[in-house]
């Protein structure tokens, strides 16, 4: 027994040895033994670590030294934590250690260290084991797939063409590629959808896209221009059947240019060892190339390489075609718009008009200037929901309806409800006009309304969900009118109200939309106002100035919203213009009416309108006579056209009939129709006013 023993402790050290180097030859990782000095006491040179970095023999060197001969990034760091380790005892594992190639960042490596503690039985430290495993590959491919996410959310982050092939250049350089360029079909940029074939061979391309690794000028499309690869073969072809190309060396590679030996030899002279042509397509849409370069020095790609750079593009190009279908709605939009816009103002004699619109793309914001009877004009701007063809629809549809209720010369607050039962009504149909299709709801729009009475200075204003209208007084006051805001159209309960005010002449109405108030959000209510006198006083400035003026300072800070600016500077009609007259109920009334009216006509130079506007007042006294009982109300308007107007305390509104031969009576308001242009009436707070128009001579 004690033979035995003594046996195995001869025979320990031995296997002791045999052990070690056994291990130090077939273990497939890098594997170091250092003593308590941290100096290199054995190591396995055959690693596969060791043969991408080879170090030659370091036995008895320090490990810091050893760690700057690998390049560590920071040496000093790992040399730490080794030390950390002897002291405590505490393993360290899978500690990442970057390995940097100072001339070539395509050969940077990444090493990952474990450190373990020697101690013998008696617990005596003998040193450290540090296993070290080349995890380049695996480091890469997880650096691949961060990148991807980022590509994607930094794509997806703009709808601007000339944008994503910003972002696509600029992502995959330096880690793919030194020089990267990115081109798209010329039409793409106007929304066309070319389809792949042998037809898109001729296709010309656009710079979207360009990065360089050391921002270095090499010749070729600056962003912007027309790409000049669009004039070679060998990056038609792509284009034509959508498959990428890989050439690994250029310098090699003599068939990939085919018969284009000057294409070669200019890459060649750029420096360009290997490429990869990678197609831009989606949803069978061909939408262009981008093209990835590498250098003299670093590796050739590789098939991983133009796997990945096409995972890349991919992704960009499924973002280049939504932004592709976005500048086509919006410009389809924007057609749209303008050929809703009325060609021009009608002129007023109610009040001066001057506006500014300024598009940001293609938007729901409008502005009208509807003529009313009696003189008086309507002031209109609203805004519809989004930035697509349904709120430009959506626009169209509300303009219309506006126009329409107008004629029934209703006042600002009752026309919103009109409005307002008119969009909850349609509002399953014109759920396509919301924001973004049927699924967001009913559409959404606001509206502001402001009625100018050039006669009595009087004007009524309310608003559905639409910031209020400012007043600026001739003597420089500045009033932003205390509206309560109804509910935007189409939202909610219909509950508007009106607000009534008495303007001097030379005061100025100003109008905008939701976006100018949006513009300047730091600013204060009295500093805007400020701003806003100070345009308007400006001496020998015209209205219109003003008005282009003040747009530019309040949109300084705009780029996502149409902007619309309306100005109104009111006038009053002086007796020249009107003639007013309160008539008694009785029938003698008539001849006396007929009488005031051929006077004021020959003083003004309308006698020839003498007798017919005779015939349309006999007839609108005779029915006030005849259906009110209270006074009566004559006044004759010169303005673009001849305005008679009669208006009496019934709200019994008159009925055009057409009479039959045999009937007695019934004929005067139709014979009235007959020799005016336009006749109508408008409820007012003691009846109703009939009113006629003639056109002058």
């Amino acid at each position: 027994m004690g033979r035995s023993q003594d046996a195995d402790r001869s025979a320990g050290p031995a296997l002791d040895k045999a052990v070690l180097d056994a291990v130090f030859s077939e273990f497939p990782f890098g594997l170091h033994v250092l003593d308590p000095d941290l100096r290199v006491v054995r190591f396995r040179p055959s690693a596969r670590f060791a043969r991408l970095f080879p170090l030659g023999d370091v036995t008895g060197q320090p490990l810091i030294e050893v760690l700057r001969r690998l390049r560590i990034q920071d040496a000093e760091a790992a040399e730490r934590a080794a030390r950390r380790v002897l002291d405590t005892g505490q393993p360290a594992r899978d500690i990442e250690m970057p390995v940097r190639n100072p001339g070539d960042a395509h050969r940077d490596a990444m090493l990952s260290v474990s450190w373990f503690r020697l101690h013998d039985e008696e617990g005596a430290v003998l040193g450290l084991a540090a296993v070290a495993l080349d995890v380049t590959q695996r480091h890469r491919a997880q650096e691949r797939l961060r990148l991807l996410d980022e590509a994607g959310a930094r794509f997806g982050a703009t709808l601007d063409v000339l944008g994503i092939g910003r972002e696509l250049a600029s992502v995959a350089v330096p880690d793919l590629a030194d020089i990267v360029t990115v081109d798209v079909i010329d039409s793409v940029l106007r929304g066309d959808a070319p389809v792949p074939g042998p037809a898109a061979r001729n296709l010309p391309l656009r710079r979207v896209g360009r990065a360089d690794g050391d921002d270095r000028q090499r010749g070729g499309a600056a962003v912007g221009q027309m790409s000049d690869v669009s004039l070679s073969p060998a990056y038609q072809q792509a284009l034509a059947d959508l498959r990428p190309r890989l050439v690994t060396s250029l310098a090699a590679g003599r068939a990939w240019a085919g018969e284009e030996p000057e294409l070669r030899e200019r890459l060649l002279s750029a420096g360009v060892q290997s490429l990869m042509i990678v197609p831009l397509s989606a949803r069978d849409v061909v939408l262009g190339l981008a093209c990835f370069y590498r250098l003299h020095g670093p590796p050739a790609y590789e098939q991983d390489d133009l796997t990945f750079a096409v995972q890349l593009t991919d992704r960009a190009a499924l973002c280049l075609d939504n932004a592709r279908l976005y500048a086509r709605e919006t410009s389809a939009a924007r057609v749209l718009q303008l050929g809703l816009r009325p060609p021009e103002v009608p002129w007023q004699s109610a009040v001066e008009t001057a506006h500014s619109y300024l598009p940001s793309g293609a938007a729901g914001d409008w502005f009208d200037v509807i003529p009313l009877s009696g003189a008086r004009v309507a002031l209109v701007v609203g805004d519809t929901a989004g930035r697509t063809l349904h709120a430009v629809a959506a626009m169209g549809e509300l303009r219309a309806a506006i126009g329409a209720l107008s004629d029934l010369d209703l006042p600002p607050d009752e026309l919103l409800e009109r409005l307002h039962g008119l969009v909850t009504r349609l509002g399953g149909a014109m759920g396509g006009f919301a924001e973004g299709g049927p699924e967001d709801g009913p559409m959404r729009a606001s509206c502001l309304i402001v009625v100018y009475d050039p006669v009595t200075g009087v004007c009524v204003m309310s608003t559905a969900g639409h910031p209020p209208p400012v007043v600026a007084y001739p003597d420089g006051r500045m009033e932003l009118v205390d509206i309560p805001d109804g509910p935007a159209l189409g939202q909610g309960v219909a509950r508007y109200t009106a607000v009534r005010r008495t303007l001097p002449e030379d005061s100025v109405l100003v109008l905008y939309n939701t976006a100018l108030r949006e513009a300047a959000p730091q600013a204060t209510t009295d500093e805007r106002l400020d701003r806003l006198r100070d345009e308007l006083r400006t001496e020998g400035r015209s209205l219109q100035a003003a008005c282009d003026a003040l747009l530019g300072i309040l949109t300084a800070r705009l780029s996502r919203h149409d902007a619309v600016l309306l100005l109104a500077r009111t006038r009053l009609l002086d007796s020249e213009h009107v003639a007013t007259w309160q008539l008694v109920n009785e029938p003698a009334t008539v001849a006396a009416a007929r009488g005031l009216v051929s006077e004021r006509l020959t003083s003004w130079g309308l006698g020839e309108l003498a007798f017919t506007t005779q015939l349309v007042v006999s007839e609108l006294v005779t029915n006030a006579v005849r259906y009110a009982t209270g006074p009566i109300e004559l006044r004759l308007i010169r303005d673009r056209a001849l305005i008679c107007e009669v208006t009496d305390d019934s709200s019994t509104a008159p009925q055009l009939r057409y009479a039959d031969d045999t009937d007695e009576g019934g004929r005067g308001l139709y014979i009235t129709a007959q020799i005016t242009q336009r006749w109508g009436h408008r409820p007012t707070p003691r009846g109703k006013t009939i009113w006629t128009e003639q056109e002058l001579p």
